[in-house]
């Protein structure tokens, strides 16, 4: 059954909520797989920047613990996901693959970031035919979506996805942080790693 939970930036109590329900859908979903976290988009556009931007802090967060795909510094987007794919699926057996993208919507849904228990098709907003990817979806709603949405994520403002990036990375670093401390041996393969 598909869930889709949404939550805004500039709620109070935001990393409360938001790490709360990302912990119980892991906790729940990935049971002895490896978790893989896939930051689409691209440090050349700054409303496509959201993922690399959340890969890049994650990395800080957990130094090499989580497995990480897509980064400000190797980004993963429309021309090398497929390859990154084939690469997850080579290296990992079985993964849960958390797929974090930017995304454009309404101008009452700006500043949201909606969690689903399916997969999100990247680059749609450019109307590019790319697989869907995660079995779960992170994405940020950057801006409005219109006419041209190549010139809304060219022209979005830089400190909106930064704040939306900080707030889903530390989501899933506190997340992870509760998973951790509420050690069970059924989910032993994917603690040892936090350790």
């Amino acid at each position: 059954m598909e869930k889709r939970i949404v939550f805004n930036v500039d709620d109070s109590n935001i990393l409360y909520s938001f790490s709360n329900y990302l912990s119980s859908e892991i906790k729940s979903i990935a049971v002895n797989r490896d978790i893989v976290f896939l930051c689409i988009g691209t440090d050349r556009s700054t409303g496509d920047s959201l993922g690399p931007m959340v890969g890049y802090k994650l990395t800080k967060f957990h130094k090499n613990n989580l497995i990480v795909f897509g980064t400000l510094q190797e980004p993963v987007h429309a021309k090398n996901l497929c390859n990154t794919m084939d690469i997850i699926k080579t290296k990992y057996e079985n993964p849960f693959i958390i797929a974090i993208d930017a995304c454009l919507g309404s101008t009452k849904t700006v500043g949201n970031i909606v969690i689903q228990n399916t997969p999100l098709s990247p680059g749609s907003a450019m109307n590019k035919s790319l697989p869907t990817v995660g079995d779960l979806s992170i994405t940020g709603i950057v801006n409005v979506s219109g006419p041209f949405d190549f010139m809304v994520l060219q022209s979005t403002r830089l400190y909106s996805v930064l704040k939306l990036a900080d707030i889903i990375s530390r989501g899933i670093h506190i997340s992870i942080i509760k998973l951790s401390s509420e050690y069970d041996s059924t989910y032993n393969k994917f603690y040892t790693r936090l350790k």
